[in-house]
């Protein structure tokens, strides 16, 4: 059947393009995120001559076509005019419902956070350890060492929002490097001594929004803030920004588009973002600043309970700010603290819930980012644990929030001050003696504090976490294992395909050591079924795959899980390494040859780490299929228990 009239019927029968939010592939079928999956007639897709079987799992609406699913992806890409739109989608939107705000809020920050994880981990924990030198006397803040180090840890969280920047414009669909570009008009130094200059006038004077203005744009009065570290304005603004660029793409010119959209888009973006993102995000935190203040001399209890258990949504949005003048106002005019002080819990709290993660968890890259968060977060540095672990996941988010508001309020009835401005985390707690009555009833308070925080976030994440459920361990990766399936496989066209009539007899060997395993006990239906063709599976003993016959590669995965073979007698080999191993993204995996590449039999193809596969909770199972066989009068499938790769597997005849 022809792929564009084979595309074209299945995204009818899917319900239209209009209910269709994304759409991806993998080696054997394309993947749908519906908005409403009872649309779409699963009967009639069923029975489609050109459609091997329908399957849903994962919120995914799977049509299974076979090995040429890449060329109807294609097809289906141009006739539904999705574009980089739909297969890549820029709003995340969840397939099994239309989410909340929040929940696409947390998506997007997810996607954003994800390849600066890394990076916020490495600094965090050199802030850590530089804050440590000195409590224990090792450096003096003035030393060049500590400088030095201050620099490294300090420099990345500084200038976050240009790192920011790209990653959000990329996520919104828009051009990185423009995204930095604003970041960095953002956090630009001069800003800083312009903020310091005795304003020209006051807005709002007399009231809790009262503002100074030292500059003005076009006459538009600018309230500066503090942008860098900053997160949610440079989110915005790259949102509007990818908006704005793509206007002016549609409508410039080709033979000045490359310098006049970016041009048009930075004069539109930056003035808006410090003329309304910045002064909306400013009066926020100065409303609630005062709102703290006042609920504090109101009812300290309560005040506890809220500012410790809302402080981590207040950073997130970064309206922080606005307790910020407050507490060191406090310190100066009384020389104690007891607002910032009811916060201290929150980054024991997120670190609770993150080892309940790290403990719990089955998946081994969320597992591998755990434990440097967890360091990160005890020396004061929580983003890394906010952004990379328990946001993403959601519950543990929460119940973090909940630790940290025990331990606010147990702060807060105890009368714990702060008495000095000091480092983050544990080293922040001799700053919680009194200069008068040393160690008092209020430190021992913190102390029952932060323990008690810590243990709630463990002990309810440990427990009501939904830690190990397959929505959540995908959200660490903000669902990017599933996207970027639409761009691991890149089809060689000119790799000869058998037909029926070019297929000849031959000996297929097994491309691993280990268990035979029949077909019909695969965990997935499609390979169990045999409607992708017959064949075997294997349990590895070892992970190596060798090249079953002479042949090309003609498809080999981005994330190497899976090897397409055509033998030179006709034979279409499928090498599918584990069950649902696409979602480790390559990891554990190292290819020894290309797509493209002529092999020999025997020829190491793919290594592969069977222990870090398991220990991720997925099955390291393969089935080797004949993809074609319905070009061959019989296969002939090993029996037994075992094999080796110098065994024949399946022997064709025709």
């Amino acid at each position: 059947m022809d792929n564009r009239k084979l595309a074209r019927e299945i995204i009818d029968l899917v319900g239209g393009e209009e209910n269709i939010n994304s759409v991806t592939h993998c080696v054997t079928r394309l993947r749908f995120r519906l908005k409403d999956r009872d649309k779409a007639d699963r009967k009639a897709l069923e029975n489609h001559e050109g459609v091997v079987t329908i399957r849903e799992s994962s919120g995914q609406f799977q049509v299974v076509i076979g090995n040429h699913v890449p060329d109807v992806y294609k097809a289906v890409l141009a006739e539904g005019g999705f574009g980089n739109e739909k297969a890549d989608s820029a709003d995340g939107e969840d397939e099994d419902e239309k989410r909340g705000i929040f929940s696409k809020f947390i998506d997007i920050i997810s996607n954003i956070f994800l390849p600066v994880l890394p990076l916020l981990m490495a600094t965090g924990i050199i802030k850590g350890f530089n804050s440590m030198f000195v409590a224990f006397g090792w450096l003096e803040n003035t030393s060049g060492t500590y400088q030095i180090l201050n620099v490294i840890g300090d420099g990345f969280f500084t200038f976050l929002p240009i790192f920011l920047g790209y990653t959000a414009m990329k996520k919104f669909g828009g051009t990185p490097f423009l995204g930095m570009a604003i970041a960095a008009a953002l956090v630009h130094p001069s800003l800083a001594a312009i903020g310091e200059s005795e304003p020209t006038r006051i807005l709002f004077g007399g009231t809790v929004l009262e503002s100074p203005v030292q500059v003005s744009f076009l006459g538009i009065p600018i309230i500066l803030m503090t942008y860098t570290s900053s997160v949610v304005p440079i989110i915005l603004s790259t949102y509007f920004a990818s908006k704005v660029e793509r206007f002016f793409a549609s409508i410039i010119p080709q033979v000045v588009k490359s310098f006049i959209v970016p041009f048009l888009t930075l004069l539109i973006i930056v003035p808006l973002t410090f003329i309304i993102i910045g002064p909306i995000a400013t009066w926020l935190a100065q409303s609630i600043g005062f709102a703290i203040q006042t609920g504090y001399e109101f009812a300290p209890l309560l005040a506890g309970i809220v500012v410790g258990g809302f402080w981590q949504v207040l950073v997130i949005f970064g309206v922080h700010w606005g307790i910020i003048p407050i507490y060191y106002n406090n310190l100066a005019v009384q020389g104690y603290d007891m607002l910032i002080a009811m916060t201290f819990a929150a980054s024991f709290a997120q670190i609770g819930a993150v080892l309940a993660v790290w403990i719990k968890t089955k998946n081994q890259k969320l597992k591998s980012l755990s434990f440097p968060a967890f360091i990160s977060g005890f020396f004061g540095v929580t983003e890394p644990s906010i952004y990379g672990i328990t946001l993403p996941l959601k519950t543990p988010f929460i119940m973090s929030c909940i630790g940290s508001a025990f331990g606010g309020a147990i702060i807060a009835t105890t009368g714990a001050a702060l008495y000095s401005a000091g480092p983050l985390g544990v080293f922040k707690i001799p700053t919680f003696i009194s200069p008068e009555n040393g160690i008092d009833g209020g430190f021992w308070g913190m102390i029952i504090a932060i323990v008690v925080a810590f243990i709630v976030a463990f002990v309810l994440t440990y427990f009501f976490g939904r830690i190990n459920q397959k929505e959540d361990s995908q959200a660490v990766a903000g669902d990017e294992e599933i996207k970027n399936e639409a761009r691991e496989e890149t089809p060689v066209e000119d790799v000869p395909r058998a037909s029926g009539s070019a297929v000849r007899n031959e000996n297929l060997l097994s491309p691993l050591e280990g268990r035979i395993v029949p077909l019909s006990d695969v965990s997935d239906e499609v390979f169990s079924s045999g409607t992708m063709g017959d064949g075997v599976a294997i349990h590895p003993s070892a992970g190596r795959v060798y090249a079953p016959a002479d042949g090309i590669v003609s498809t080999l995965f981005k994330t190497k899980h899976a090897v397409g073979i055509t033998s030179d007698n006709g034979a279409e080999v499928l090498i599918h390494i584990g069950i649902d191993t696409v979602q480790l993204e390559g990891e554990f995996y190292t290819a020894h040859v290309n797509q493209g590449d002529r092999i020999k039999t025997g020829e190491l193809l793919v290594e592969f780490d069977i222990d870090q596969i398991e220990a991720g909770g997925y099955s390291v199972t393969t089935p080797v299929i004949v993809t074609n066989t319905n070009a061959y009068d019989e296969l002939e499938i090993v029996s037994g228990k075992t094999i080796t790769e110098k065994d024949v597997m399946i022997t064709t005849r025709s």
